[in-house]
């Protein structure tokens, strides 16, 4: 009988845990580099990487697309109210891949890649954790004397303004630390070339 009562207890969520529960979709794009030595394969890169604001490359790159669902609701007082939002989020990860090569390059490359994906996940994390703020800052939210729901659109919009230059400056912040001299990614680029 305790089994089935626990059993039965972990069905029920409520709401506001079932509003919670959403996960991003992952994809991972690949570009192609070849090379028999690890200056090879990082030059490989610099030709081939993915092209960030259109004019640098990079070793890899993590961008998303995000849709919501809201639901705006005009309260009976006259104030507007914003009583649900669904995020729809994409994390689009572009990674470097290489073909064969000897067995010590590919151990080196294996090391150099693996620690790659670690960083761009870290930027996928990040982009998760705004996506939360965003969805927390908006669930709740009203508007007092908007019976069209319109100023509500706009303070909402003036509020993801702030939360999206937030989460660039982190993003900003963490390649910075990671590329500088002795960063992690730097490491990896110096095993990766260094004979």
């Amino acid at each position: 009988m305790l089994v089935r009562v626990v059993a039965a207890s972990l069905l029920f969520i409520p709401p506001s845990l079932a509003a919670a529960q959403w996960a991003p979709v992952e994809q991972v794009k690949t570009y192609t580099v070849s090379g028999s030595t690890g200056i090879e394969l990082y030059s490989q890169i610099g030709e081939k990487g993915p092209l960030v604001g259109g004019q640098m490359r990079t070793i890899a790159h993590t961008d998303f697309k995000l849709l919501w669902s809201r639901n705006y609701q005009p309260q009976p007082d006259g104030s507007c109210k914003l009583v649900s939002a669904r995020p729809n989020l994409t994390l689009i990860y572009t990674l470097p891949k290489a073909g064969k090569m000897p067995g010590t390059l590919k151990a080196k490359w294996d090391a150099f890649a693996e620690g790659v994906r670690r960083h761009e996940r870290v930027h996928g994390d990040m982009i998760v954790e705004m996506v939360k703020e965003i969805e927390t800052v908006s669930v709740g939210l009203s508007a007092a004397d908007d019976p069209k729901c319109q100023k509500i659109r706009q303070d909402l919009t003036a509020r993801l303004g702030e939360i999206s230059k937030r989460n660039r400056e982190r993003h900003r912040d963490y390649d910075r630390l990671e590329m500088n001299n002795g960063g992690n990614v730097h490491q990896l680029i110096l095993t990766l070339v260094n004979e």
